[in-house]
């Protein structure tokens, strides 16, 4: 029997999420520790580990865990073929439009997906209670299994282990697969227009979303800033920062942002926001913005600086404040 046009259409974005996929972190665990207040992060993409694996690796000889070698798991060397199969699979069946062919691959897919969360289980079994006996350090008892899926902690280190962007690709296309079975059975035309086309935007704005370094929204009166502690009371001065492991630091003021960069490395070729002084729930990239400064603001911690996004702005901040404009360079020299 075969497929309606809808469906044919979006196997073959299944297809683009699984080839995607193969390019993409899969899994991240990131670990975090008063020690590393960036955190350290280990992903396990189809071919390969990424991220801190030295440093990891390290840490792992001083309480007698394994160390992580690409070329150790025969995962690595099996999965892109597999997964490229699901996507020459998926184009296939949209190509040629075989109901059937939806069925095996739906059926396949998630064979596939429980014998791979066993594997990976076992693994982290595997990992985390093998040790050796003679490490520098015991704990009688100890293991260091870490978690499937959520949070765990592990003596100091607090242990997450979420999918990745390549991991939710994944997923996405199985959520497709499913979608589309069961539309094929139980769904009439006029109502699978109408999915179709809520759908549709979903799946662009998944594709459109793997940039995670991107400003977020500071929970006024609730967030704290990360370096006086103090919580954000004022969004139009609350600024961030976001390092290239996509780790976020808060300030509830210009001035926080400037002293942490300057007394720690961690954010080092990170990249820099604060509010639009106008409309502070938009953020603005510091290397775009205009900052202009007055001391009649009372800012949070006394910075008295805001920031705005065009010279249009700026001449009629100067004009109501009588401010003066400064440059981020100069301030973080």
């Amino acid at each position: 029997m075969k497929l309606k046009p809808f469906s044919r259409v979006f196997l073959l974005v299944v297809a683009i999420l699984l080839t995607l996929t193969i390019y993409k972190a899969i899994w991240r665990i990131e670990l975090e520790a008063p020690q590393y207040p960036e955190g350290l992060v280990l992903q396990i993409f189809a071919n390969k580990l990424g991220g801190d694996v030295d440093i990891i690796n390290g840490l792992n000889h001083y309480i007698g865990m394994q160390t992580l070698h690409t070329e150790n798991f025969i995962e690595f060397a099996l999965l892109p073929y597999i997964i490229g199969t699901f996507a020459i699979f998926a184009l296939l069946a949209g190509i040629i439009g075989n109901r059937k062919m939806l069925n095996i691959l739906l059926f396949s897919f998630i064979i596939f997906g429980i014998i791979a969360m066993v594997d990976f289980y076992r693994w982290n079994y595997n990992y985390g209670h093998n040790l050796d006996p003679h490490a520098a350090i015991v704990v009688p008892g100890m293991a260091y299994q870490p978690p499937l899926i959520g949070y765990k902690q592990l003596l100091n280190f607090g242990a997450y282990s979420v999918p990745d962007i390549g991991g939710w690709l994944f997923i996405c296309a199985g959520a497709i697969l499913v979608f589309l079975v069961f539309i094929e059975r139980k769904f009439t035309l006029k109502k699978t227009t109408i999915l179709t086309g809520a759908l549709l935007p979903f799946s662009l704005l998944l594709l459109s979303s793997c940039n995670n370094n991107l400003p977020k929204k500071i929970k006024i009166n609730i967030d704290q800033c990360d370096y006086c502690k103090m919580t954000v009371v004022d969004a139009k001065y609350a600024t961030q920062a976001i390092t290239n492991k996509g780790k976020y630091f808060v300030f509830d003021d210009l001035a926080c942002m400037i002293k942490f960069k300057k007394e720690s490395k961690i954010l080092d070729n990170a990249n820099f926001f604060a509010a639009d002084f106008n409309t502070p729930t938009h953020f603005i990239n510091l290397s775009k913005a205009i900052l202009e400064k007055n001391e009649v603001l009372n800012s949070p911690m006394g910075g008295n600086i805001v920031a705005l996004s065009n010279e249009n702005e700026a001449q009629t901040f100067q004009t109501q404040y009588k401010g003066k404009t400064v440059l981020w360079n100069e301030l973080i020299k």
